[in-house]
């Protein structure tokens, strides 16, 4: 991606610290959104650089729905720098999974696909001991209730996790509900801290 079209994208200006969602102004540290006020997070930070808008989003459903795979690496390139130092106590990486199911059907998991060469700039593993072991419907098109009924012990940890602090990867959040339902899960497991990393954050 040129230097001109880089700064072109629907960069994020200020963001809620634990859940990204975009904020009129900036606010001081550990200062976050009325909706993180009400309801507490299983996850620390959520770092999301851009804006689930043209050209992003029509980029993130080519990867997604048309195997653009080449998009994967630009993508990461684009979210490694959001990554403050507040984030170098991170020891692991988790692509949100897919049930298999749906990987067999679309052949790849674009949150892994951008997550690997994240992970290999990171110097860190990905972790492969967590599954979504139950088929859920799509998530785009249902409300913020539907998508968590729809979510409901989704996922599970087939074996320890050895990392304390864990960053999940997923191409865009829109609700949180599913980085929500795989933080919980993974502090349940053992994890002490849970962080996600997302290309854009919706609207």
């Amino acid at each position: 991606m040129c230097d001109g079209c880089r700064r072109d994208l629907p960069w994020q200006e200020n963001a809620c610290d634990r859940c990204a969602e975009p904020l009129p102004t900036a606010t001081p540290a550990d200062v976050f959104c009325g909706a993180c006020q009400n309801r507490p997070s299983p996850v620390a930070t959520t770092v999301a650089p851009l804006l689930y808008e043209f050209p992003v989003d029509a980029g993130l459903k080519a990867l997604k729905f048309r195997r653009k795979l080449y998009y994967a690496p630009m993508f990461a390139r684009l979210l490694l720098p959001a990554l403050s130092p507040s984030h170098n106590d991170i020891d692991a990486l988790l692509p949100v999974p897919l049930h298999w199911r749906r990987l067999a059907s679309r052949g790849f998991n674009q949150a892994t696909e951008i997550g690997r060469p994240l992970a290999r700039s990171m110097g860190l593993p990905l972790i492969g001991s967590v599954i979504r072991h139950r088929s859920t419907t799509f998530q785009t098109g249902l409300s913020a209730r539907d998508r968590e009924r729809n979510l409901r012990r989704a996922f599970k940890v087939k074996s320890a996790v050895a990392a304390r602090h864990v960053l999940i990867v997923d191409d865009v959040v829109t609700t949180g509900a599913t980085t929500h339902h795989l933080a919980t899960e993974l502090l349940k497991n053992g994890v002490k801290k849970v962080s996600v990393a997302a290309v854009a954050r919706a609207t």
